[in-house]
């Protein structure tokens, strides 16, 4: 038998707009830039910059009494109002004028990597089939300066992609060749290889020569630290391992770094936000460049009003009419999107601000208070969803340096006095901690785990380790010096 049985469900539907808003507030600086300049390119009714307004005074009581009344008649007040014509917004963001110096995170740009590498080439006399072959091979090379792929599998590569026809001693000859290509260490197969082609092209010392010897017959040893079998291995006294090791140390065990710009594009970091001490006061600013002057065409205003006066309108002049109307809506909603996304990141950054007073004012991180995004979003009333999108894309120029938004949150945990403190503390403490360790005999997870304790931190040995490696603080072990 079939019944019929109904169901109330509520659900939360975003609006297409809403859904706009929430893609504009994620944009960083330079995307919202590029989303401006395309808005602007495809709608015509939207333009940037101080509006040029003419000088409403010539217009009489009546004039304007009969223009009301005109509007109300033609039902277009939803597309031309006074908020439509005067909404040249802009928030006072930094103060910036437009030939202040932009205040940007200096990035690096040059040459691409693979094209420096292929350039010098030509400093060595090879026949047509061998540039071939080091062409190949130095487009194997990976960000870091490595070759991660097996010989036998360039052979194919190559006679299958190129029509080269080669043998692996072919290719392993002309490798040699290419690993002598700055920066030194490119091309290796792996971290051994790296390190030692770049010793071998160092002057020659004692230590020099015990560091290549090292690596070649105890790599294993030397990369787990184990000193004292390397001193009994080679039969040497502890200051010719600590110049040996130092030798080591100035390598580079990624020499692709060492070029900058290689094959990507390096984003320049923007601050959305800067704060400032003024007066013993913090003070927050919004980048200007989040806060362009918007307004909506003038001509696109009297267009509109053009065509309702027309008491009789073509099918083309109805399409003209359809086409403005929309294109000063979206003028317009767009207009309000980049205010409602001004005030939302001001609102966000303001309370976290707030809530991180301390930290802002000192630069002391075991100054940073437990922060949730909840906790951001209460505060402001928004949702958890909105400040996740503001703390993972924005950041913020202090006097302590440019942070992403994200760093100041943090969970809480009890210490022994029963007061909530952030993690943040605790890793600042940790990292300290192991700073100030003796080298020759590094703590262990399990005493650092003792040594909080004692300054009131509860937390077990493998939070501890969590913490330590959320550091990228090697196991007690890889830290030892001799």
């Amino acid at each position: 038998m079939l019944k019929q049985q109904f169901n109330l469900k509520l659900s939360q539907k975003l609006s297409p707009q809403q859904i706009q808003l929430m893609k504009l507030i994620q944009l960083s600086t330079q995307a919202f830039e590029q989303k401006l300049k395309q808005e602007i390119d495809e709608n015509p009714a939207l333009e940037s910059g101080k509006e040029v307004k003419e000088n409403e005074d010539n217009f009489s009581n009546e004039d304007n009494f009969e223009q009301e009344n005109q509007e109300k008649d033609l039902n277009i007040d939803e597309y031309i109002n006074d908020d439509d014509s005067i909404p040249a917004y802009q928030l006072q963001a930094n103060n910036y004028s437009a030939d202040d110096e932009e205040k940007t995170i200096p990035f690096a740009g040059g040459q691409s990597f693979h094209q420096f590498l292929k350039s010098q080439l030509n400093t060595f006399r090879l026949n047509e089939k061998e540039k071939k072959i080091a062409e190949f091979l130095v487009g194997s090379i990976d960000e870091s300066g490595y070759i991660r792929r097996e010989i036998e599998d360039i052979v194919d590569d190559l006679a299958f992609n190129e029509n080269v026809m080669t043998d692996e001693e072919e290719v392993k000859k002309i490798l040699k060749i290419v690993q002598k290509l700055e920066p030194a260490g490119v091309g290796a197969r792996s971290l051994k290889e790296c390190l030692l082609i770049q010793l071998k092209q160092k002057e020659e010392n004692e230590a020099r020569s015990l560091a290549i010897k090292i690596l070649e017959e105890a790599f294993e040893l030397f990369a787990k630290k184990h000193y004292k079998k390397i001193l009994q291995k080679f039969n040497i006294t502890e200051e010719q391992l600590k110049d040996a090791i130092a030798e080591i140390s100035k390598l580079n065990p990624k020499p692709g770094g060492a070029i900058v710009g290689n094959n990507k594009i390096v984003e320049q970091i923007v601050p959305d936000f800067t704060i400032n001490i003024v007066d013993d006061q913090l003070e927050l600013t919004l980048n200007s460049r989040n806060a362009p002057q918007l307004h909506v065409s003038r001509e696109y205003n009297d267009l509109l009003k053009g065509y309702s006066e027309s008491k009789n309108k073509t099918k083309s002049q109805k399409d003209a009419v359809f086409f403005v109307k929309q294109k000063l809506d979206a003028a317009k909603w767009f207009i309000d999107a980049v205010k409602q996304r001004q005030q939302t990141l001001l609102k966000t950054m303001n309370a976290i601000m707030e809530h991180q007073k301390e930290y802002f004012l000192t630069g002391d991180e075991t100054k940073l208070k437990p922060m949730i995004l909840k906790d951001i979003a209460d505060k402001i009333g928004m949702d958890v969803s909105t400040v996740s999108r503001v703390a993972n894309s924005k950041y913020v120029e202090t006097p302590y340096g440019t942070k992403l938004i994200k760093f100041f949150f943090s969970e809480s945990m009890k210490n022994d006095q029963g007061d909530d403190i952030s993690t943040k503390e605790i890793k600042k403490i940790l990292q300290d901690v192991i700073a100030n360790e003796d080298k020759k005999k590094p703590l262990t997870d399990e005493k650092l785990a003792k040594i909080l304790k004692e300054k009131g931190y509860l937390i077990a040995r493998r939070t501890v380790a969590k913490y330590r490696e959320q550091l990228n603080i090697p196991v007690a072990r890889l830290r030892k010096k001799i």
